[in-house]
C-alpha cells in the first residue's frame, strides 16, 4: 500500500514552547520526548498527547503557500516525510525507530504557532477547517530510541472507520 512506509525527517524538541529545536536522536517514553517540555501542560503533553507528528511534505506545501514554516515551528516533535498524511487518523499505529506509537488525536493549532504561518493564519492546521492537514498527537505503545533517518511503517486504520476526532 502506498504512503505507509516513511522515515522520520527531523527529531525536534525544546524546553518549553516553540519553536522545537532538531535532535539527531531522542528517546521516546510513554511522557514525551526525552529533554521536550511544555509550557502548558493543560493543553500539551501527557500520556495521550505523549508525541505530536507533522508531515514534511504537508510543511513544503505550506512554504510553497508562502508561509514561514520549518520543521519543527508549530511544535511537532517528530516530521515524517513518505508517509500519507490522510492515513494519519486516531487508531493508526507506527513503527518509528525502536518505537511504537497509535494516533490518540488531532492536534488543535494555537495562536502561539502563528508566526509559523502568513498573517498569523494558524487555522490553516486546522483538521476541521482543513481535513488532512493537522498534526496529530500520539501516545506511545513501545518506548525506545528514535534517529533522523529512521524508517517509519504506518499501520493505518480506514479513515471513514474514524468517528470524530477531529479538535
Amino acid at each position: 500500500m502506498s504512503g505507509t512506509q516513511g522515515r522520520v525527517a527531523s527529531i525536534n524538541v525544546s524546553g518549553g514552547g516553540v519553536p522545537k529545536r532538531p535532535v539527531a536522536e531522542c528517546r521516546v517514553s510513554t511522557l514525551g520526548l526525552e529533554g521536550d517540555r511544555q509550557s502548558d501542560q493543560v493543553h500539551h503533553g501527557g500520556p495521550e498527547r505523549a508525541v505530536v507528528l507533522f508531515s514534511r511534505e504537508r510543511i513544503g506545501d505550506l512554504q510553497a503557500e508562502g508561509h514561514p514554516i520549518a520543521p519543527g515551528t508549530i511544535g511537532e516533535n517528530l516530521t515524517l516525510e513518505g508517509l500519507d498524511w490522510t492515513l494519519m487518523v486516531p487508531g493508526s499505529r507506527l513503527d518509528v525507530g525502536e518505537a511504537r506509537l497509535e494516533i490518540s488525536r488531532f492536534a488543535a493549532p494555537c495562536e502561539k504557532v502563528g508566526g509559523s504561518f502568513a498573517g498569523g493564519e494558524f487555522t490553516r492546521v486546522s483538521e476541521k477547517a482543513h481535513p488532512g492537514w493537522s498534526r496529530v498527537c500520539a501516545r506511545v505503545l513501545e518506548e525506545g530510541l528514535v534517529r533522523v533517518g529512521d524508517e517509519v511503517r504506518l499501520h493505518a486504520v480506514t479513515p471513514a472507520a474514524v468517528a470524530g476526532g477531529a479538535e
